[in-house]
């Protein structure tokens, strides 16, 4: 099961700018793929030293051999390696991230498809259940999936944020809603919403680097928020560089409890 060392002198981390290339697997490969492993072991059933294999008999390259990926490119056609090119900072105090580091936003579809379904071909809907979002705060019902556990995960974190004093409701309710079968503006790439695993909190109190031009990264969303959302497996699209305040998806590979 382990990966054969050559695997991990391919260099360092991938550097926070764009004219250094990207695409080098980092060091800490093996422990990202041991947790997909963990996180979702009905649908990855291991790895070897070139590949991520899937219980559908895909196997997904580790890497392309390519490290000298421009960011677009990172994003339009990774490798598993380049999931996982910047680490997600949970617990960290919200800031601006460094030029081009967006951790969770680096995503090999045909995993997600594996996990979740392909929404174009009417695989996702059959799959998602209604939430209750927030109750004691007239939040209404969300729709999630059952896949993965994604709803069972988004109950426990709408009780906890539920507990939270009043002033906190403002930026829950309401929601921007959670399944959507659609691309990320301006791309061909699935949205984590197409997949119903990303929920969307209050527009009013969020950025969005799409929105708001050459503004930069701010925030409104309080701390504690985000640590529970965190708790409970979700990653916030306020850690990216490309910043998305009010996003909260799914990645239980990146973060939150050991997966059991």
């Amino acid at each position: 099961m382990l990966l054969a060392a050559a695997l991990f002198a391919a260099g360092p981390g991938v550097a926070a700018d764009k004219a250094a290339g990207y695409g080098a697997n980092p060091k800490d490969l093996e422990a990202h793929l041991k947790r997909l492993v963990e996180a979702y072991p009905d649908v990855v059933k291991g790895y070897d030293d070139k590949a991520l294999i899937l219980a559908n008999g895909k196997r997904l390259p580790l890497s392309d051999g390519r490290t000298d990926k421009t960011f677009d490119q990172l994003l339009d056609d990774p490798d598993v390696g380049d999931m996982f090119a910047f680490a997600y900072p949970a617990g960290a105090e919200p800031s601006a991230p460094g030029r081009n580091v967006d951790p969770g936003r680096i995503r090999v579809e045909a995993l997600f498809e594996a996990l979740y379904g392909d929404c174009d071909k009417g695989q996702v809907s059959g799959k998602l259940r209604s939430v209750a979002w927030v109750p004691n705060h007239g939040g209404g019902a969300l729709k999630v999936s059952t896949a993965q556990g994604a709803d069972k995960a988004l109950e426990a974190v709408s009780r906890e944020l539920d507990a939270l004093p009043e002033r906190f409701a403002k930026y829950l309710v309401p929601s921007a809603g959670t399944y959507n079968c659609r691309p990320i503006a301006g791309t061909s790439r699935k949205s984590m919403h197409s997949y119903g695993v990303a929920i969307d909190v209050n527009t009013k109190y969020s950025a969005y680097w799409q929105w708001d031009g050459a503004k930069g990264w701010s925030n409104q969303i309080p701390r504690e928020i985000i640590d529970i959302f965190e708790k409970h497996g979700f990653i916030w699209g306020g850690r990216w560089y490309h910043y998305d305040t009010m996003h909260f998806e799914y990645r239980p590979d990146m973060v939150g409890p050991a997966p059991k």
